[in-house]
């Protein structure tokens, strides 16, 4: 019996320098069909659950951002637009029909901009398409190597924490936690899909503060 209470004790310890609320469990029935419970993830571990402040870090999550001279309210629409045409003399744009404009999903909303990226992706696996572009250079899309779409992706990511002082609050309270998904990824997933390892990487890398964004707020 004492060992027992032992290990509950130093088990429940773990948590106490995080919000407890990070690890709330979530009934089956009130789980999304994607969704995984906060209370999955083990005592060093931590599910980026857009149930509470942590969803922040997610693609979706309302965090605009400049990348390049550009504006975007959020990542996910800047990864789904990179599917589409750039314009008129891009070679996919006459071999299908498109249901939106680069420019229209640029604009979205996280949810709107992954129906539309998943619209796109129809399209791109009738025409046997296995790219993406940026600024008219080709990148490999679905790939198991840090290649130069998942380069892209991380770039982006760290303008999101570089212009956001609540994403880099948010992320430095999750040091010493190792980051998951909220949502299942496939064991074969590429690793520009795997967004909270690469914040994972972010936070180990980056400084811990930023002094001149946090005087400007």
């Amino acid at each position: 019996m004492k060992i027992f209470i032992i290990f509950l004790f130093v088990s429940c310890a773990h948590h106490t320098e995080y919000p407890e609320h990070w690890w709330d469990g979530v009934a089956k029935s009130e789980l999304k069909w994607w969704e995984i419970s906060p209370d999955s993830a083990d005592e060093d571990a931590v599910v980026l659950s857009k149930r509470n402040e942590l969803g922040i870090l997610s693609n979706f999550a309302a965090t605009p951002f400049e990348f390049n001279g550009e504006f975007f309210p959020n990542v996910e629409a800047f990864w789904q637009s990179l599917k589409y045409p750039e314009n008129e003399n891009d070679p996919r744009f006459k071999r299908a029909i498109w249901p939106f404009t680069r420019s229209e999903v640029k604009k979205m909303n996280g949810f709107a901009a992954k129906d539309a990226g998943d619209k796109a992706s129809k399209i791109m696996k009738e025409l046997g398409i296995n790219y993406v572009t940026y600024k008219g250079e080709k990148m490999d899309y679905r790939v198991k190597v840090k290649g130069a779409h998942y380069s892209l992706i991380k770039s982006v990511m760290s303008e999101k924490w570089l212009q956001n002082p609540k994403v880099q609050e948010v992320l430095e309270k999750t040091r010493g936690l190792k980051l998951l998904p909220d949502h299942h990824v496939g064991k074969d997933a590429p690793p520009a899909w795997r967004y909270y390892e690469i914040w994972m990487e972010l936070r180990d890398s980056l400084p811990d503060t930023l002094p001149e964004l946090e005087s400007a707020q």
